[in-house]
């Protein structure tokens, strides 16, 4: 009888922890990479092999793989992301200065799904800025990982009507920035006009 993944088809050695002696598979201090499907293959001298195939599901506690802060201007939709892996599936939970935040509340969303979860802020405030807590659990265990909601400044660059004139605006302060060399042209110009 003989064992092997089903994925590279290479065979099982008892080295990396298998053991393959009879018509069952140990997998000793089996990790989470070892997930997935196996195949087994009898034969003997007088009839065509026997193959037949075995998933194997390995359960373990979530990790969070990706969370990462994010800045927004006020006014504009942010979104905080939490990633994690987990058999089964991890259940999230959003908490911000320790109070866990509920779905529905005005102007935020949560979107679970099951190895991701979404904090979605329609228009943040300046109440919205702040740490968050994203929560990753199921049967087997919990794990959490911090996030940063932070305002990011806006800049516009307006354009006004007239040579070489152009206007900053940064946080509701504006400076004029012109060609002084422009000027005796634009006299000249209009002078010539008459």
């Amino acid at each position: 009888m003989q064992w092997k993944e089903e994925d590279d088809l290479r065979q099982i050695k008892a080295a990396v922890g298998f053991v393959s002696e009879d018509e069952y598979l140990e997998i000793q201090g089996i990790t989470r990479e070892q997930s997935g499907d196996y195949e087994c293959s009898a034969s003997n001298d007088v009839a065509a092999p026997v193959v037949r195939r075995v998933k194997v599901t390995v359960n373990y506690p979530p990790y969070i793989s990706e969370a990462k802060g994010t800045g927004v201007p006020v006014g504009q939709k942010g979104t905080l992301q939490c990633e994690a892996s987990a058999v089964p599936s991890a259940e999230f939970h959003w908490y911000k200065d320790d109070k866990r935040l509920v779905e529905g509340k005005k102007g935020v969303k949560v979107e679970n799904r099951p190895f991701l979860s979404k904090l979605i802020f329609f228009n943040v405030s300046e109440h919205d800025y702040g740490n968050y807590t994203c929560v990753a659990s199921n049967k087997l265990g919990h794990t959490n990982a911090s996030i940063t909601l932070f305002e990011v400044k806006t800049t516009a660059l307006t354009t006004w009507k007239g040579p070489g004139a152009v206007s900053e605006v940064n946080n509701g302060t504006s400076r004029r920035a012109g060609c002084i060399w422009l000027l005796p042209l634009l006299v000249l110009h209009q002078l010539l006009k008459f």
